[in-house]
């Protein structure tokens, strides 16, 4: 783990009307508590898309022919970077703001906050963290849950 401030560079692209979501500001946020304290240098970019392209994504990506909220990419370095030469690039998000928005209507969460939670579950997913077995789930769900409660978000998954 690593202490202090963390550089962090993320690039917000907003490919659907603003209304309803989250500033750059929130996203930055959401990101910088995701990463404290276990990476000092980060590049990223969440790019906040409609279900046209976040379908498309998902079945070129994932062979799923539908929208799902979040889609994390993460970025793929050369091997054999020259000394002295650091990249600090995490990878990609996209989001997806009328799937967000459904889901958050449907359960019943502020959207802010399953914004917030779908931005640290993708920044996870960016660290390397999964939740493809039983085991891994529970961990990555309760990291989330850790890093919300520190921004005063409740429990994501409490009934």
């Amino acid at each position: 783990m690593t202490k202090g401030p963390i550089r962090l560079d993320v690039v917000i692209n907003y490919a659907v009307p603003r209304a309803g979501v989250p500033s750059a500001v929130s996203f930055r946020k959401w990101v910088a508590a995701a990463l404290d304290s276990r990476i000092r240098e980060a590049d990223l970019a969440i790019r906040i898309v409609g279900t046209k392209e976040g379908r498309a994504l998902n079945h070129h990506y994932r062979g799923k022919d539908y929208a799902t909220n979040v889609l994390s990419f993460p970025a793929e370095l050369p091997d054999g970077l020259p000394e002295g030469v650091k990249m600090p690039l995490l990878g990609d998000l996209v989001i997806c703001a009328p799937v967000v928005a459904r889901e958050a209507k449907e359960q019943k969460k502020p959207l802010a906050a399953h914004y917030a939670h779908l931005t640290v579950h993708g920044v996870l997913h960016l660290l390397g963290w999964d939740h493809e077995d039983e085991k891994e789930a529970v961990c990555m769900e309760q990291l989330e849950r850790e890093i919300l409660a520190g921004m005063g978000i409740e429990d994501p998954y409490g009934e």
